[in-house]
C-alpha cells in the first residue's frame, strides 16, 4: 500500500505529534511504540505539514530530527494543518463536488428528486458511472445542514435544499488573535482560509501552540459543559501507558499562564471532590446524561478559586487550607518590584509595608505550587513562612543547599 498524506485515525497523529514536538523526534530505532512502518508514515506525513520548520542535526547516534518554529517569522500556529488532512472516500469526495457545484449560490433552491436527477446528468458520460441514491444523497444534505452549510426550507408539503448564506468574515485581526490565543483557535484558522491575504498586526512573545493537538478533545468538553452533561473519558497515564476509563461532571477549562499546558476541571464521584486533569492526556470523551449537579458544582468551583494557585485542589475535602507569606525589600529605583507582586500575584494581597517593603500572602488548598514563583524573588526575601511546616523545611533545605553550591556567607537561607 502506497503512503498516504490522509488521516484516518488521529490520535494516532496526535501521539506522534506529541512525541515529535514536544519531546523531540526519535530515530526510527528508539521509537518502539508501532513498528518501523508506522514511524514513517507518520513522520512523512508531519514532513509534508511541517517540513519548513524541520531541521536536522548529526550526532555521534546518527542523525536527528527536530521542529524549530520561530513566532517572529510564523505568526499562525503551524500544528493546524494536521487537522485539515482528513480521510475521505472516493464517494464522498465525488459526491461533495458535485453537490455544491449544483448548488453553487444561496439563490438555487432544488427539492432532493431535483438534486438526485441533476447528479445524474453529471455523471452519465462516464462507462461506468458511481450511483447516489436518493438515501446517499438525503444523508449526505442531513450531514451538511447540521454543518450549517447547507439550508432546508420547506414549500407546502416538499423540502427544498440551498447553499446558506456567505458569511462575513471580514474582521481578520479579530480572526488572527482568535486563532492564536482561544482553545479551540483552529476555528479561527479554518475562518482565515476564507479570507484573502491582509497584514497582520500580531506577534506573540510566547506562544503556546501544544493545544492545537488537543482541540478535539476540548471541542467536546465544551460541548458537554453547554448542555451541563457528565461524560465518560478515557485518560492515558504515560508512564504506564495504562488507559484509564472516567466518569465526571466537567466544569471549567483553565490553562497555564506560564506554559500554556490546558486542564480540565471536573467533579469526580469516584473521589468525592473537584480534581484537574492535564487535556493531553484525555484520549476520548463521550456524552452522557444531563447533570442535576452541573449548577451546583460550577459555584462551588468558582468559590474554590480564590485559593488556587495553579490547578491543584488537594486542600479541599474540608480541611484546613495552607497559608503562605513572604515579604521582599527593594531599592529606590526598584519599585517595579511591588508592581511585578501586584501584577503576578493570582490569589491572596500584596501589602505595602513601606517604600523598599511589600509582603505577600495568601490562603490556599495546595502552597507547593507557589514556590516556584517565590523562588523568583530569591536575593529579596527577607522573610517568609509556610503553615505547612514540612514544606517550609524543604525550601529552606534548598535554599541552603544554594548557598553552599555558590559558596555564599554560611549557609543560613533566611
Amino acid at each position: 500500500m502506497a503512503y498516504s498524506e490522509l488521516i484516518k485515525n488521529f490520535n494516532r497523529t496526535r501521539d506522534y505529534m506529541r512525541e515529535f514536538y514536544v519531546y523531540g523526534f526519535k530515530s526510527r530505532d528508539e521509537y518502539n511504540k508501532k513498528s518501523a512502518r508506522s514511524y514513517d508514515d507518520e513522520r512523512r506525513r508531519l514532513e509534508s505539514w511541517l517540513g519548513d520548520y524541520m531541521q536536522f542535526r548529526q550526532t555521534p547516534e546518527g542523525k536527528t530530527v527536530f521542529l524549530s518554529i520561530d513566532s517572529r517569522v510564523s505568526h499562525h500556529n503551524p500544528l493546524y494543518k494536521a487537522w485539515k488532512a482528513k480521510s475521505f472516500t472516493d464517494g464522498d469526495i465525488t459526491l461533495h463536488f458535485i453537490l455544491f457545484d449544483i448548488l453553487h449560490s444561496p439563490e438555487i433552491a432544488l427539492t432532493l428528486n431535483e438534486i438526485t436527477d441533476a447528479i445524474d446528468g453529471y455523471l452519465v458520460s462516464f462507462s461506468e458511472p458511481r450511483v447516489f441514491d436518493a438515501s446517499t444523497v438525503r444523508k449526505k444534505l442531513k450531514e451538511y445542514i447540521s454543518e450549517g452549510i447547507i439550508v432546508s426550507e420547506k414549500h407546502g408539503k416538499t423540502m427544498y435544499y440551498r447553499r446558506a448564506d456567505p458569511v462575513d468574515y471580514s474582521d481578520s485581526n479579530a480572526l488572527d488573535f482568535f486563532s492564536e490565543v482561544a482553545p479551540c483557535g483552529v476555528i479561527g484558522s479554518y475562518l482565515l482560509d476564507k479570507l484573502d491575504a491582509h497584514d497582520e498586526h500580531f506577534a506573540f512573545k510566547h506562544h503556546y501552540i501544544t493545544g492545537a493537538m488537543d482541540s478535539e478533545i476540548i471541542c467536546s468538553l465544551f460541548m458537554a459543559m453547554s448542555e451541563k452533561r457528565s461524560i465518560t473519558m478515557e485518560t492515558v497515564n504515560r508512564h504506564q501507558d495504562k488507559i484509564t476509563e472516567n466518569h465526571v461532571i466537567p466544569l471549567r477549562i483553565m490553562i497555564s499562564a506560564q506554559s500554556g499546558r490546558q486542564y480540565l476541571m471536573a467533579y469526580a464521584p469516584r473521589f468525592n471532590r473537584i480534581t484537574s486533569f492535564h487535556t493531553d492526556n484525555i484520549v476520548s470523551v463521550e456524552p452522557e446524561e444531563v447533570s442535576d449537579r452541573f449548577d451546583e458544582l460550577r459555584e462551588t468551583l468558582d468559590g474554590m478559586l480564590p485559593h488556587i494557585w495553579g490547578v491543584s485542589t488537594q486542600g479541599f475535602s474540608g480541611e484546613r487550607m495552607e497559608h503562605v507569606e513572604f515579604t521582599v525589600t527593594y531599592a529606590d529605583d526598584e519599585t517595579h518590584i511591588h508592581k511585578r507582586l501586584e501584577r503576578e500575584k493570582r490569589c491572596g494581597t500584596v501589602e505595602k509595608i513601606d517604600d523598599h517593603t511589600s509582603r505577600f500572602s495568601a490562603d490556599v488548598f495546595d502552597a507547593s505550587e507557589l514556590i516556584p514563583w517565590i523562588r523568583t524573588f530569591i536575593c529579596r526575601i527577607t522573610e517568609y513562612s509556610f503553615s505547612n511546616k514540612a514544606l517550609e523545611s524543604r525550601f529552606q533545605e534548598d535554599l541552603e543547599e544554594m548557598y553552599r553550591l555558590y559558596g555564599i556567607g554560611g549557609g543560613d537561607g533566611r
